[in-house]
Protein backbone atom coordinates (compact mmCIF):
# COMPACT_ATOMS: atom_id res chain seq x y z
CA UNK A 1 0.00 0.00 0.00
CA UNK A 2 1.62 2.98 -0.93
CA UNK A 3 5.87 3.61 -2.09
CA UNK A 4 8.96 4.31 -0.18
CA UNK A 5 10.76 7.47 -1.01
CA UNK A 6 14.37 7.70 -0.25
CA UNK A 7 16.48 10.30 0.12
CA UNK A 8 20.29 10.39 -0.46
CA UNK A 9 22.46 12.03 2.14
CA UNK A 10 25.96 12.93 1.91
CA UNK A 11 27.38 13.60 5.39
CA UNK A 12 30.65 15.77 5.40
CA UNK A 13 31.79 15.63 9.04
CA UNK A 14 31.37 12.97 12.04
CA UNK A 15 28.82 14.99 13.70
CA UNK A 16 26.04 17.12 11.94
CA UNK A 17 22.77 18.38 11.65
CA UNK A 18 21.76 18.18 7.80
CA UNK A 19 18.47 20.03 6.64
CA UNK A 20 16.17 18.21 4.61
CA UNK A 21 12.90 19.87 5.05
CA UNK A 22 13.14 20.24 1.17
CA UNK A 23 13.54 17.01 0.00
CA UNK A 24 10.92 16.01 1.88
CA UNK A 25 8.51 18.75 0.50
CA UNK A 26 9.62 17.50 -2.85
CA UNK A 27 9.12 13.91 -2.09
CA UNK A 28 5.53 15.15 -1.24
CA UNK A 29 5.83 16.72 -4.47
CA UNK A 30 6.21 14.09 -6.94
CA UNK A 31 3.92 11.97 -4.76
CA UNK A 32 1.29 14.22 -5.64
CA UNK A 33 -0.34 14.65 -2.04
CA UNK A 34 -2.13 17.39 -0.97
CA UNK A 35 -3.38 15.61 2.55
CA UNK A 36 -1.83 13.00 4.78
CA UNK A 37 1.05 12.15 6.77
CA UNK A 38 4.72 11.39 6.14
CA UNK A 39 6.22 9.26 8.22
CA UNK A 40 10.16 9.63 7.99
CA UNK A 41 12.71 6.82 9.13
CA UNK A 42 16.68 6.65 9.84
CA UNK A 43 17.83 3.04 8.77
CA UNK A 44 20.36 3.71 10.20
CA UNK A 45 22.42 2.92 14.07
CA UNK A 46 24.30 5.62 14.41
CA UNK A 47 22.45 8.61 13.11
CA UNK A 48 18.78 10.05 13.73
CA UNK A 49 16.37 12.59 12.69
CA UNK A 50 14.72 15.78 14.43
CA UNK A 51 12.85 18.79 14.36
CA UNK A 52 13.96 21.64 15.68
CA UNK A 53 14.78 25.52 14.74
CA UNK A 54 16.08 25.79 11.53
CA UNK A 55 16.16 30.04 10.80
CA UNK A 56 19.35 30.12 13.32
CA UNK A 57 22.45 27.98 12.88
CA UNK A 58 23.24 28.78 16.63
CA UNK A 59 20.58 26.15 17.30
CA UNK A 60 22.44 22.87 15.35
CA UNK A 61 25.54 24.32 17.21
CA UNK A 62 24.17 24.76 20.92
CA UNK A 63 22.35 21.06 19.92
CA UNK A 64 25.91 19.26 18.87
CA UNK A 65 27.76 20.74 21.54
CA UNK A 66 25.03 19.87 24.44
CA UNK A 67 25.32 16.17 22.81
CA UNK A 68 28.79 16.05 22.83
CA UNK A 69 28.80 16.80 26.42
CA UNK A 70 26.04 14.82 27.38
CA UNK A 71 27.85 11.97 25.78
CA UNK A 72 31.25 12.73 24.79
CA UNK A 73 33.33 10.63 21.78
CA UNK A 74 35.97 9.48 24.00
CA UNK A 75 34.07 7.77 27.12
CA UNK A 76 34.67 4.54 28.73
CA UNK A 77 32.40 2.35 26.55
CA UNK A 78 32.30 -1.62 25.96
CA UNK A 79 31.29 -1.11 22.15
CA UNK A 80 34.50 -1.38 20.58
CA UNK A 81 34.54 -0.45 17.23
CA UNK A 82 34.99 3.26 18.54
CA UNK A 83 31.39 4.71 17.50
CA UNK A 84 29.23 4.01 20.71
CA UNK A 85 28.60 7.81 21.54
CA UNK A 86 27.11 7.75 18.24
CA UNK A 87 24.92 4.82 18.95
CA UNK A 88 23.80 6.46 22.05
CA UNK A 89 22.92 10.12 20.65
CA UNK A 90 21.06 8.23 17.99
CA UNK A 91 19.15 6.43 20.64
CA UNK A 92 18.87 9.75 22.62
CA UNK A 93 17.37 11.59 19.09
CA UNK A 94 15.47 8.87 17.59
CA UNK A 95 15.53 7.40 14.40
CA UNK A 96 11.90 8.27 13.05
CA UNK A 97 8.91 11.17 12.91
CA UNK A 98 5.89 11.77 11.80
CA UNK A 99 4.92 14.92 10.20
CA UNK A 100 0.81 16.21 8.96
CA UNK A 101 0.86 16.63 5.25
CA UNK A 102 -1.40 19.99 4.10
CA UNK A 103 -2.19 21.37 0.91
CA UNK A 104 0.58 19.66 -0.70
CA UNK A 105 2.94 21.22 2.64
CA UNK A 106 4.43 19.80 5.65
CA UNK A 107 2.48 21.20 8.65
CA UNK A 108 5.72 22.42 10.55
CA UNK A 109 5.79 26.06 12.82
CA UNK A 110 7.20 28.80 11.57
CA UNK A 111 10.79 28.25 12.71
CA UNK A 112 10.73 24.54 12.49
CA UNK A 113 12.57 22.37 10.03
CA UNK A 114 13.71 18.72 9.87
CA UNK A 115 17.41 17.54 10.02
CA UNK A 116 19.15 14.50 9.64
CA UNK A 117 21.24 14.03 12.66
CA UNK A 118 24.72 12.78 11.91
CA UNK A 119 26.69 11.19 14.77
CA UNK A 120 29.68 8.87 12.76
CA UNK A 121 30.23 10.24 9.81
CA UNK A 122 31.06 11.44 7.08
CA UNK A 123 28.83 8.82 5.25
CA UNK A 124 26.04 8.16 2.65
CA UNK A 125 23.07 7.88 4.27
CA UNK A 126 19.41 8.12 3.58
CA UNK A 127 16.13 8.45 4.79
CA UNK A 128 13.12 7.04 3.78
CA UNK A 129 9.87 8.17 3.73
CA UNK A 130 6.23 6.50 3.61
CA UNK A 131 3.23 8.90 2.64
CA UNK A 132 -0.27 8.07 3.89
CA UNK A 133 -2.84 9.99 1.97
CA UNK A 134 -5.56 11.00 4.05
Amino acid sequence: MGQIFEINIKTNRRFELVDITSDINNVIKEAATTDGVAFIFIPHTTAGIIINEHADPSVKTDILSQLSKLVPDNGHYQHLEGNADAHIKSALVGNSISVIIEDGRLVLGTWQGIFFAEFDGPRRRKALIKIIKG
